[in-house]
């Protein structure tokens, strides 16, 4: 399984992790508010100011951006309805292909074939990754209160 970051996708430079974290601060203000559109200023090379009205939802999820560049992560936005390739579905999970591949015919996790290639819907690969996650943290749960209980010194 390979760690590097999916293609296309860069990790932030510092400066731009500077930036995020202004950035996400100063517009996260903003969406206290109950307006549908908020209207942000931008300036172009010249210095000349220019509004733009955005969806608050658009806003918002600005803002998560933000979040993620601020603590240097490398963000890729997908939409739900996306239909996404065994690659790209294996990149999401943090697992190989072979082993997302093993899932999807085992029927672990739905899928459909677009001609000869498997597809898997993100909020079908959201659902399953939720449901993983959440079995993982019950199951670190039960071995910590084994080990409490067995008195092994985990205190």
């Amino acid at each position: 399984m390979s760690t590097t970051s999916p293609p296309n996708v860069m990790l932030p430079l510092e400066r731009e992790v500077r930036a995020a974290v202004e950035g996400q601060r100063a517009l996260a203000a903003f969406l206290a508010t109950r307006g549908e559109t908020q209207r942000i200023q931008i300036f172009d090379e010249k210095n000349k100011a220019h509004f733009v009205e955005l969806p608050t939802s658009a806003l918002r999820l600005l803002v998560d951006i933000l979040a993620e560049l601020a603590d240097g992560n490398a963000v890729k936005v997908v939409p739900v309805h996306a239909e996404l390739t065994t690659q790209e579905a294996a990149d999401l999970l943090n697992v190989s292909r072979p082993h997302l591949v093993k899932l999807l015919e085992e029927g672990v996790l739905p899928f459909h074939r677009t001609g000869k290639h498997r597809r898997v819907r993100f909020a079908d690969l959201m659902k399953y990754k939720d449901a993983r996650d959440n079995a993982s943290e019950h199951a670190m749960a039960e071995l910590s209160r084994q080990a409490q209980e067995l008195g092994m010194g985990y205190e």
